[in-house]
């Protein structure tokens, strides 16, 4: 559905996206991860043709996106970092206004807003002004007025940071959408939103894409593999002989950590604590998580 080639953007001597190609395909719920000044924001701006890119090639369908021709993002809705409402009209003008501005009128827009406005539980508040709203109330009206017109890909550029029922909703709604069929560019920076919403996970840092794919295919990337954590002690004594030259073996704060080659079989592990007659209880296993891989990929140095 999207395609971009080769794409630079600068402003002055700064690179904001250096070469970035990807490809996303219909029905994705595809997740752009990165810390602040990573890129995502300017990406989001150029597929939404709000900003052109200095090089590189952007097309929709086929057919090039560009900041020029209105016609070619009309498939496109955009919920921005900021809120865009209009904080004096109420959520109904404000949904009214949006879908004038798409070309809705008349019975088909009045219950679109109808739909949308109970979709976010907002019904009875849809003659109240927005800027009676709390952040989490916005946010919701927001992802509506961007759905309204029933776009078949979304951009999401960091749109929660709000009370927990709130990115609950908005989570739920989207998910929903997705399997109903839409695409979705969801760009953020909480390992958790990405986890369980994207099928399919792009980290930008520096203007570039430094990793993509699943969260299971990039997970492989990191220079460790499962661990798994039992007590130390008399019980678990003779395991650790049974261990020995199958991977790294440490100890901390009286916990065994395993950590086991490549090649090792996890069900030989179980077999031998099986023989010892240790109890399943006394291990945990620890999966790499996806915050491990970030922070491997774009460091631990603060970014403003």
């Amino acid at each position: 559905m999207l395609l971009i080639q080769d794409v630079i953007k600068r402003y002055g001597p700064i690179t904001a996206l250096d070469g970035v190609s990807l490809e996303v395909k219909p029905g994705e719920f595809f997740g752009l991860l990165g810390p602040n000044g990573a890129g995502k924001s300017t990406l989001m701006s150029l597929v939404a043709g709000l900003r052109s890119p200095d090089a590189g090639r952007l097309t929709l369908n086929g057919r090039p996106l560009s900041a020029t021709d209105p016609a070619a993002r009309a498939g496109l809705g955009l919920v921005p970092q900021s809120i865009a409402l209009y904080e004096e009209l109420s959520a109904e003008q404000n949904l009214r206004t949006f879908g004038a501005l798409y070309g809705l009128r008349g019975a088909d827009l009045r219950a679109r807003i109808d739909e949308a406005l109970a979709a976010v539980q907002l019904t009875d508040r849809r003659r109240d002004q927005v800027k009676t709203f709390s952040g989490g109330m916005q946010r919701r009206l927001n992802l509506v007025a961007a759905l309204l017109h029933r776009p078949q890909l979304l951009l999401c550029d960091e749109p929660t940071g709000i009370d927990p029922q709130s990115r609950n909703a908005i989570f739920e709604l989207l998910e929903a959408r997705v399997r109903a069929g839409l695409t979705v560019i969801y760009s953020t920076h909480y390992m958790e939103e990405a986890t369980r919403l994207c099928s399919r996970i792009g980290i930008i840092d520096h203007g570039k894409i430094h990793a993509l794919g699943t969260l299971d295919e990039l997970l492989m990337r990191l220079p460790f593999e499962e661990e798994i954590r039992f007590p130390a002690g008399p019980d678990t004594a003779p395991l650790l002989a049974r261990l020995a030259g199958q991977g790294e073996l440490t100890t901390l704060d009286g916990t065994h950590r395993f950590h086991p080659r490549a090649d090792y079989r996890l069900s030989a592990f179980f077999t031998q604590t099986e023989s010892l007659g240790l109890p399943a209880r006394l291990f945990t296993s620890q999966r790499p998580t996806l915050e491990a891989l970030f922070l491997h990929l774009t460091g631990r140095t603060l970014r403003e």
